[in-house]
């Protein structure tokens, strides 16, 4: 079974009109960027001043490791553990791994609920 990480951060996914608003100094961004818009998911008190949109109240856990890209369903059987449980997900991928977030105001059920589900998290 997969170790997830707790992300201890406060997080906030919002909508950007340029990427030079992004201060990419800071530690911890995913960007988003497609032919209709640029996201971004930063720590709340990161937030750029110019963004278009934002939801606040974002809470995460991590795939603790590096994941091969040849696994497959890590995100599917985790999203339907959650969404069996009635919680919504906002899910990030990098190279590495990959990342489930999920409303702060969720975010001890969805712990419990992992837990109950064989994971550990830590």
């Amino acid at each position: 079974m997969l170790v997830l990480n707790k992300l201890e951060r406060l997080l906030t996914v919002c909508k950007v009109k340029n990427i030079d608003d992004i201060d990419l100094s800071k530690e911890f961004y995913f960007i988003g960027k497609t032919d209709e818009e640029i996201s971004l998911v930063c720590e709340t008190n990161d937030v750029p001043e110019n963004t278009i949109e934002r939801e606040d109240g974002w809470r995460g856990f991590r795939i603790q490791g590096i994941l091969d890209f040849s696994l497959i369903g890590i995100l599917s059987k985790l999203s339907g553990i959650l969404a069996d449980n009635k919680i919504g997900i906002f899910a990030v991928s990098t190279f590495n791994t990959d990342y489930i977030l999920v409303k702060d105001a969720d975010f001890e059920k969805s712990l419990a609920v992992l837990l109950n589900a064989g994971y550990t998290v830590i």
